[in-house]
């Protein structure tokens, strides 16, 4: 059998939102290395452009606000126009504010929940299409543990991955007709520079914080690596099946 012709990426592109850095970074290379093309959506233009500019050619990015439509729009087109189609798309971009609801101002709600849910219906809106077009495809959104579970002074977070777990399994009953397969991949704490935000909202040692976070049967922190490859498992064929999945990868954290 011939892995990387029956299960790798090749000749097919990927959009990833937040690709700059964390966990999109991290999905953004593991794509490049199974042969993938990549889209990185991002408004961090500075890391956007250095990962253009090492990835031999096999990456482009574009400047994208993923809570505003025109711009997803925008960002879709210009992907389109640049490699001649989308195979899928991750939704990587998130934000973190660590406060419970009296404390939690209104601005800081609707950013959380515009960047992660907002943007996955925003690209699943202009993404659908373009992937039904081309006889279908595969979608992953990245949810959290604390979207299926609940966790402490995280009120917005933990609703809006709550809302992506969900939105995964509607979009997966609209477009599964299509072909396009949508599962969602729910990260435990991966070290990445959200989570080290998270100490500074909370006013925790860094250190002390990043040890209690790896405090899990594996003990250790997460990588965007570890993310990545089970991002992989369900943008390719290796699983044929799936969608409308829920994968938990936290090292034990929820067990």
């Amino acid at each position: 059998m011939n892995w990387e012709r029956q299960f790798g990426l090749s000749g097919k592109t990927v959009a990833v939102t937040g690709g700059a850095s964390g966990i999109g970074r991290g999905c953004a290379e593991f794509l490049l290395g199974v042969g993938a093309s990549v889209a990185v959506f991002d408004l961090d233009e500075v890391k956007g452009r250095e990962f253009e500019a090492t990835s031999g050619g096999k990456a482009r990015f574009f400047r994208c606000n993923v809570a505003d439509e025109a711009s997803v729009k925008a960002a879709v087109e210009g992907a389109l126009a640049t490699f001649g189609g989308l195979y899928g798309f991750v939704h990587c971009a998130g934000v973190i504010r660590r406060k419970s609801a009296p404390d939690l101002e209104e601005k800081d709600w609707n950013l959380v929940v515009d960047v992660s849910l907002k943007g996955a219906y925003l690209m699943a809106k202009h993404v659908m299409p373009v992937l039904a077009q081309g006889g279908g495809g595969s979608v992953v959104l990245i949810g959290s543990g604390w979207g299926v579970k609940g966790g402490p002074t995280a009120v917005s977070y933990c609703a809006a991955k709550g809302g992506v777990v969900n939105l995964t399994r509607a979009l997966a009953i609209d477009h599964g007709a299509q072909n396009i397969r949508v599962n969602c991949v729910c990260p435990g704490d991966v070290d990445t520079p959200l989570l080290r935000d998270e100490a500074r909202q909370l006013g925790y040692d860094l250190d002390k914080w990043l040890a209690e976070s790896a405090e899990r049967p594996i003990h250790r922190l997460g990588t965007p690596e570890d993310i990545a490859k089970a991002v992989y498992f369900f943008l390719s064929d290796l699983s044929p099946w799936a969608s409308g999945s829920i994968l938990v990868i936290d090292g034990g954290g929820t067990a």
